[in-house]
């Protein structure tokens, strides 16, 4: 809940967004009612085989969260530790969204790495939504690359992004 006076309560809702997905916008708008400022730390993570560049999950991030009317929310891209990048945005909540319990062993994991790192911060866990539970942008992906129909598990505006990513690189990701 934001705080009434003083200081501002700032969260970080840190990922890849590649792309951004219904599950994500869902924690997004939950998660910019819980804080005064929320950002959205779009990461470079060349492990997961992006289908965009940082530059372009920013953008799409970004018009998404207009397109939401989200006022609170700001958009930043990040290549470092999550707490150093946390730390430099002032944040004191990290805010993750878990999707079932594979995701909760994993969160709880670096949850209490992070709070080792800096116990100022609180991970905040927000559960998806149940009819968003199981979308993940690498199955968005692998759907999408063999040319299945991504529209129920995207806004409109990702779909074509990814489709049109897709007819002009071939990409074909680690399927």
């Amino acid at each position: 809940m934001p705080q009434t006076g003083g200081a501002l309560r700032v969260g970080v809702y840190p990922g890849t967004f590649d792309p951004i997905t219904l599950g994500h916008a869902d924690i997004i708008r939950r998660g910019s009612k819980l804080v005064d400022q929320l950002i959205i730390g779009v990461t470079t993570n060349l492990s997961k085989n992006p289908m965009f560049t940082p530059e372009e999950r920013i953008a799409m991030v970004e018009r998404e969260v207009a397109a939401m009317g989200i006022a609170n929310a700001r958009v930043v891209g990040f290549n470092a530790l999550l707490m150093k990048f946390a730390e430099k945005q002032n944040a004191s909540v990290i805010v993750r969204g878990l999707r079932a319990v594979a995701d909760f062993e994993y969160e709880y994991q670096m949850a209490g790495m992070n709070q080792q790192l800096n116990p100022r911060i609180e991970t905040v866990f927000l559960m998806a939504d149940v009819s968003l539970q199981p979308i993940a942008s690498k199955l968005v992906k692998e759907i999408a690359v063999f040319g299945g129909d991504i529209g129920k598990f995207v806004s409109p505006a990702v779909r074509e992004d990814v489709v049109a990513r897709i007819a002009l690189t071939g990409f074909q990701g680690d399927y």
